[in-house]
């Protein structure tokens, strides 16, 4: 059902995480670093979903540093998560708790111990981009695809990007799909390395300053 009104953004909570995932999941599904990660057409989308609920339900929802946009549907104008965005603190780094050591068995068992060299390459290379002074990163950020032609990721970068104005740093994030760089720069983000590995997608490290 098409939403026909929206709510403010708010923090996620733990019993957001199956719709945070699901929302991510299939925003995601096109994404040539999913696409990369998980080839099989016909797994993806649970693939997805997985990988989705783990980056938010061990690491970012319980820090607080996820918020779900929704809007009322239905005839009882339910409020449904449409829209979700994944944060890492100042001073967290790159992963920040978003990968903690309880939850490595299931990215494991998700991805492949035969894929670990090529994934720790991978990682190795984009981390080589994080700035090194207090920054917010934007680890994931995603809309249902049923929201197209509305503002719900918009909505979710803004109120984040208000957030790191407020804290007076910088937003750093990290993009495989090159039709995102436009629309980041529409929000003062500027690429500030491309990394293109031999088996990878190329990706794309997007920095927005501080606002003083």
């Amino acid at each position: 059902m098409t939403p026909t009104a929206v709510q403010p953004v708010r923090t996620a909570t733990m019993n957001d995480v199956p719709a945070v995932a699901r929302v991510l999941g299939r925003a995601l599904y096109h994404d040539p670093l999913f696409r990369w990660l998980f080839p099989d057409d016909d797994l993806r989308m649970a693939q997805n979903f997985r990988a989705c609920a783990l980056l938010a339900g061990f690491g970012h929802v319980p820090g607080g540093h996820a918020t779900v946009a929704e809007s009322p549907e239905g005839p009882a104008r339910v409020p449904v998560v449409r829209g979700a965005a994944l944060w890492t603190p100042p001073g967290a780094g790159r992963e920040g708790a978003a990968v903690p050591l309880r939850s490595l068995p299931h990215w494991f068992s998700l991805v492949g111990l035969s894929r670990l060299p090529e994934l720790t390459w991978y990682n190795g290379e984009v981390r080589a981009s994080v700035p090194e002074g207090p920054h917010w990163y934007l680890c994931v950020l995603g809309a249902d695809p049923a929201t197209d032609g509305t503002d719900t990721g918009a909505r979710l970068l803004r109120e984040g990007l208000a957030r790191a104005d407020a804290d007076g740093v910088p937003v750093y994030l990290e993009t495989a799909d090159p039709a995102d760089i436009g629309y980041y720069e529409d929000y003062d983000f500027r690429v500030v390395r491309a990394v293109h590995p031999p088996a990878a997608p190329s990706t794309y490290c997007m920095l927005r300053p501080a606002a003083f």
